[in-house]
């Protein structure tokens, strides 16, 4: 019997990984030609080379996009194979062999084990540095130029020390109606008004025109004017030319490090960024998820054949990712806790999954 377990295990592993490669290159095969086609005009308007659009782009689209999507390949994968495996009366052999509806799960598990295994380095530590060189890429051939819009610019940039812009351009690294205050035990001790700062490239420096400096000491309150003055502050040019997706180029410690700066900044996007962090570990989860679903929904034979499990399947899958934006809309706009807002889909899929494995077993 354990040899015959044994052959079994390796048999749906082996099933169950190859038919996710195979539907994975596929896929990933069709949306690199629509992509191409789509791209296309900006590679040849900006000129970019094929090197570089070869191997900066393509090289680092491909595993950024096959993990984004992994999970829902991996949902129709299992269902695809199970539902022929059914379909060959080979699940009732199996389980007319005395070998249980759990045993059964063994070796569906292990695989989603070694997927998820393998995403959460991908997701952490292999793809971050690979989005760089995409990221990078876009920004110089497909991409407009990236222009702040940000109004009112209200930022802590260290513990007690506040910033004021009413705008940013960076086309010239310009902040305009500028303030800085310094505030100590609940205090104001310094403020500096300026009508704009400036980047300094040669000094690496803010310089500060037409502004004056108070200060508060022993009650009394002292007014300085400046003409010009160079200014250092925990603040580069690059905090205001960020896009939404600069965390994708993050390994995990270096996001954790950048939210907490950002937090402290009080950044308006620091939200998205938490969903960012806990969503590269509830994606790992939801790989045994999908698969517990996926196994139960098409281990039995349907009248409805193959046909009738991928259905299901697909529809399942994209209520998950409808869900999972919905939680996504709650953390940003209702003020949702992100931690829970990316768990929500894999609980009520969780549950989904509990019964239809409870279901399937009979």
């Amino acid at each position: 019997m354990s040899n015959y377990m044994k052959k079994l295990d390796r048999y749906i592993i082996r099933k169950f990984l190859g038919t996710f490669v195979f539907a994975l290159v596929l896929i990933i095969l069709i949306v690199v030609i629509f992509d191409i086609s789509e791209k296309i005009d900006d590679f040849l308007v900006k000129q970019a080379p094929l090197k570089a659009i070869i191997f900066d782009y393509y090289l680092n689209f491909i595993p950024y996009f096959a993990n984004l999507f992994s999970a829902m390949f991996i949902f129709i994968a299992v269902i695809f194979f199970t539902s022929k495996l059914a379909g060959n009366s080979e699940i009732i052999a199996i389980l007319s062999s005395g070998v249980s509806y759990r045993r059964l799960m063994f070796p569906y598990f292990i695989s989603a084990l070694i997927l998820s295994i393998f995403s959460y380095l991908l997701i952490n530590w292999i793809i971050p540095p690979a989005n760089k060189h995409r990221l990078e890429f876009e920004e110089k051939y497909v991409r407009n130029k990236f222009s702040n819009t940000q109004q009112d610019i209200h930022q802590q940039i260290m513990p007690g020390q506040y910033i004021y812009m009413e705008s940013y351009s960076t086309d010239y690294n310009i902040g305009y109606k500028f303030a800085i205050e310094q505030i100590e035990n609940g205090e104001l001790k310094s403020k500096l008004v300026s009508e704009y700062v400036q980047w300094d490239t040669s000094l690496n420096k803010w310089q500060a025109s037409n502004c004056y400096v108070r200060r508060f000491e022993d009650g009394k309150e002292l007014v300085e004017a400046h003409r010009k003055l160079d200014t250092t502050l925990n603040l580069l040019p690059a905090d205001f030319a960020r896009r939404r997706d600069v965390v994708e180029a993050m390994n995990y410690q270096e996001l954790n490090e950048f939210i907490e700066s950002e937090t402290m900044k009080g950044a308006e996007n620091v939200v998205l960024w938490k969903l960012e962090k806990h969503r590269r570990f509830a994606s790992v989860f939801s790989t045994f998820i999908l698969t517990l679903i996926g196994v139960s929904l098409s281990s039995r034979k349907r009248r409805g054949g193959i046909g009738l499990n991928i259905g299901m399947g697909i529809l399942l899958a994209f209520t998950y990712i409808l869900f999972m934006q919905v939680s996504t809309v709650l953390a940003t706009n209702a003020n949702m806790a992100p931690v829970i807002a990316v768990w929500i889909p894999n609980v009520i899929f969780g549950a989904i999954g509990i019964v239809l494995y409870n279901r399937a077993k009979r």
